[in-house]
């Protein structure tokens, strides 16, 4: 399908339809003066969008939220949230807004705003973004998407034309970004602190209905759709770990149901191995640290249970019990989805028995950290044969597997948006120079495949860039 620009764009409201009690009407602010930074081409034409169209007045005024076909219905959403492991009851999109999906080959996609202005979730704040970390979640979920880790998509970056007033004055943007949905954690918390257990009902149907179809043929549907939640997170965790994202912040709101990789805030990519490594100038504790986040995810879907305990059976105590069980899947599965992946990355066959490659792996684990190994340079100079002396006897062991190197080269990346590159890329974006980022963002969307001319794409960051690297959630 394609839109041609003197088209309609058609945007439904499913989700504020079926859910209306957390979909709260609302509307975007003007943008003074919105300047195109960046559109995703590839992506618009899978939505069905006209890129052409996109960039002229009109299209941009979609990509703020201000020129909405006339039966649109933008809404933010509702939802609270355990942040840090402190219980908020009533978080919401502050400063964010979802537009309406678009029908994608008979299924929805989100197309959803950040930094769209103040609503009644913003609990003080603007409610604005400035170009800087808007851009920084363009760059990471478009680099997250090429290394085929489930993640919600990037649209567009546009200027506002409005100063934001953070430490300093910075120059506004708004981000759009699709989403298979933006249904999370906090959704199912929200509506089950305030006791509603028909509104808690309607919200799993829908999650059902969009995300696991098969759970509403199931003994027990919402059982299902709690077992289905807990396996598209431990492998989206396990593809996590295995790439070195640390996503900074894995607040409940910042757990989706789909399983899709959300709100890329103080995230960044790990360049020496170290379980410990923090990025967010916020976790001063270290509870979103690297090695942290299998058993984080496992304690947010904890938190799912308990909202779903009152859908899952009348009698509590069995309901605790079944929701136990099915929490009790999460380190295997986690276990299994990250010990494959380890296998692809060394480049072992199948004959080498999974508690083999399990070892080995964690054994290499143990060699990277003291060494401060650049985690994702190793495998692909693994593959290369070139093995520093204090891994040669792991190396020998593993050469004794029969490794394919060549698979090695495909599934391990050149590329990543190492840290450096990154805050290179949005400092020149953020005065006025795109080259860079357009530059970066080329380099990294294309992860496996090395190119002459791009060697300080795919080196760790200098000596000088430091060990105290930070991150903020731009709020």
């Amino acid at each position: 399908m394609s839109i041609a620009p003197d088209r309609t764009v058609v945007l439904g409201h499913r989700f504020a339809t079926e859910v209306p009690e957390i979909a709260l009407r609302w509307q975007a602010e003007a943008a003074p003066d919105p300047r195109l930074l960046v559109l995703n081409e590839s992506l618009a034409l899978e939505l069905g969008l006209d890129a052409s169209w996109l960039r002229s007045p009109d299209g941009i005024g979609l990509l703020v939220g201000t020129a909405l076909p006339a039966d649109a219905e933008p809404v933010a959403q509702g939802y609270a949230g355990h942040q840090f492991g402190g219980w908020v009851p009533r978080l919401g999109d502050g400063r964010a807004l979802l537009l309406g999906e678009l029908d994608v080959d008979g299924s929805p996609r989100d197309l959803h705003l950040k930094g769209s202005g103040r609503t009644p979730f913003a609990r003080g704040g603007d409610g604005l973004a400035a170009i800087g970390p808007m851009l920084r979640e363009y760059l990471v979920s478009e680099a997250m998407h090429a290394l085929g880790i489930p993640t919600t998509r990037s649209l567009s970056v546009v200027g506002t034309g409005r100063t934001v007033q953070r430490e300093t004055e910075l120059d506004g943007a708004v981000l759009a970004r699709v989403a298979a949905s933006h249904l999370r954690v906090g959704s199912f918390q929200y509506v089950a602190a305030a006791g509603e257990l028909e509104v808690l009902r309607r919200l799993a149907d829908h999650a059902i209905s969009r995300h696991y179809p098969a759970a509403a043929e199931a003994d027990n549907p919402y059982l299902a759709l709690l077992d289905s939640v807990i396996a598209a997170q431990a492998g989206l965790i396990a593809q996590w770990m295995l790439a070195g994202f640390v996503h900074g912040v894995m607040n409940t709101d910042n757990m989706t149901i789909s399983g899709e990789t959300i709100d890329y805030g103080p995230c960044a990519f790990m360049d020496a191995f170290d379980p410990k490594t923090v990025f967010s100038s916020i976790d001063s504790w270290g509870r979103y640290a690297y090695g942290n986040q299998p058993a984080i995810a496992a304690w947010n879907l904890t938190r799912l249970a308990e909202a779903l305990l009152g859908l899952i059976d009348d009698d509590q105590e069995r309901a605790i019990e079944l929701v136990t069980a099915s929490l009790q899947q999460f380190p295997g599965r986690y276990s299994a989805a990250w010990t494959a992946g380890m296998r692809r990355k060394l480049g072992l066959s199948d004959e080498v028995g999974d508690a083999e490659v399990q070892q080995l792996s964690e054994e290499l684990l143990e060699l990277l950290e003291p060494e401060q190994a650049d985690y994702t340079s190793f495998f692909r100079r693994l593959a290369a044969g070139a093995v520093e002396p204090p891994f040669e006897a792991w190396a020998t062991r593993w050469r004794g597997m029969g490794p394919d190197v060549e698979a090695m080269q495909r599934v391990n990346p050149v590329y990543i948006p190492r840290n450096h590159l990154v805050e290179e890329a949005l400092s020149a974006a953020t005065a006025g120079d795109m080259e860079p980022f357009e530059r970066l963002l080329r380099v990294i969307t294309s992860p496996y495949d090395e190119r002459p001319g791009f060697e300080r794409y795919a080196e760790p960051a200098p000596d000088d860039f430091g060990r105290c690297f930070q991150t903020f959630c731009g709020t």
